[in-house]
């Protein structure tokens, strides 16, 4: 699965990725759907359950990876001293690997899962999910809690809240002249947005908001006054209050210089996860994986995903059921051997274990 490079927007190659796990899927007694997307298919899954009539277990991952083409003919996937590294081996084909793992499993021991299970994997997850989030929604109506496939914390622990993040992109248009001749004509968009970006770090000095300035193009020569520029930023907020504050000032941005004109975009968005009192699925999965002979405790993470959503709104939720490594995005990204089957293990005790009351019934 790491051998087939899927970089989020390279829909050729996510949709082969996406067979390649429908089969292996089907394999332990998956139905397996296309769902078409923009950037690349989606995919939705569902195992019959042993109860058909409780309500749907929900388990949400993606099969994008932020590694461009050619990535593995510089960095190939290589294992040692226990240690598997590439791109994507972490974020998250690993946690796709342990979930099938899971399955099989299970088949393997004549076992079906107690309730119906879906999986929701995405193919643009990396860049927000913008359409990828609409099959997820769509799925959690009467889902009786939702698990994520993104990598655990460094030590093992579950992820149980994570911050909101937008993706903006800011564009400036101005008014193009001969930098040497007509400066005076010419409304320079690239030093509105420099001017707009220092004032926006601002920002970032807000509680629980942080920003990252990711990506700045603008202009076409030096001889030439710039016309057009843009920046994408990326946002990241402990509370709904702070992302719906940020978000308004961003979208009443106004041109510093005559001429300019300045337009805000969110790209993707998500809100936050906020952290649960008591966390009864969180004592479930411990007190599984205590029987397993495993120690295991959860924790707020700082990046965001697919979970975000349903933990957002209230759904009893917890992420961070992939394989066990570090260093996601980075030439670092690895997995440790040792821990893959624990986790199998695990998922597969999960999946075949009766779920205990996780709402009040004043929750609904």
């Amino acid at each position: 699965m790491a051998r087939i490079e899927s970089p989020s927007g390279d829909a050729p190659r996510l949709d082969a990725l996406a067979e390649e796990l429908a089969s292996g899927f089907r394999a332990t007694g998956a139905t397996a759907r296309r769902e078409p997307g923009p950037a690349g298919d989606h995919l939705l899954l569902e195992w019959a359950g042993q109860d058909e009539s409780l309500p749907h277990l929900l388990i949400v991952g993606h099969h994008d990876t932020v590694w461009p083409v050619g990535t593995l003919a510089e960095w190939p996937v290589a294992e040692r001293d226990g240690v598997l590294t590439g791109p994507g081996v972490v974020d998250m084909k690993g946690g796709l690997a342990v979930l099938e793992g899971a399955f099989a499993l299970l088949a393997d021991l004549g076992q079906r899962p107690h309730r119906t299970v879906r999986l929701v994997v995405v193919s643009d997850e990396e860049v927000g999910s913008p359409d990828g989030r609409l099959l997820v929604e769509r799925q959690l109506r009467g889902a009786a809690a939702v698990l994520g496939l993104e990598p655990p914390h460094p030590d093992g622990r579950l992820k149980t809240a994570r911050r909101g993040s937008t993706r903006v992109r800011l564009t400036v248009t101005g008014r193009e002249a001969h930098a040497g001749n007509d400066a005076h004509e010419g409304v320079s968009a690239v030093d509105e947005l420099v001017d707009q970006l220092v004032a926006v770090r601002g920002l970032a000095r807000q509680p629980g908001t942080e920003l990252n300035a990711g990506r700045i193009s603008g202009g076409s020569r030096a001889n030439v006054v710039a016309g057009r520029a843009e920046a994408e930023l990326g946002l990241r907020f402990a509370t709904a209050e702070a992302q719906r504050r940020t978000l308004d000032h961003l979208a009443r941005l106004t041109a510093l210089r005559p001429g300019a004109r300045v337009r805000t975009e969110v790209l993707s968005s998500r809100p936050a996860w906020p952290e649960r009192t008591g966390n009864p699925l969180l004592r479930h999965v411990r007190s599984l994986a205590a029987v397993l002979g495993q120690q295991l405790d959860g924790g707020p993470a700082g990046g965001a995903g697919d979970t975000n959503l349903p933990g957002s709104r209230g759904l009893p939720t917890l992420d961070g059921f992939g394989a066990v490594g570090a260093g996601a995005h980075a030439r670092q990204e690895h997995i440790r051997l040792d821990q893959l089957a624990p986790r199998i293990a695990l998922l597969a005790a999960l999946l075949a274990v009766p779920l205990p009351r996780l709402r009040d019934r004043s929750e609904g």
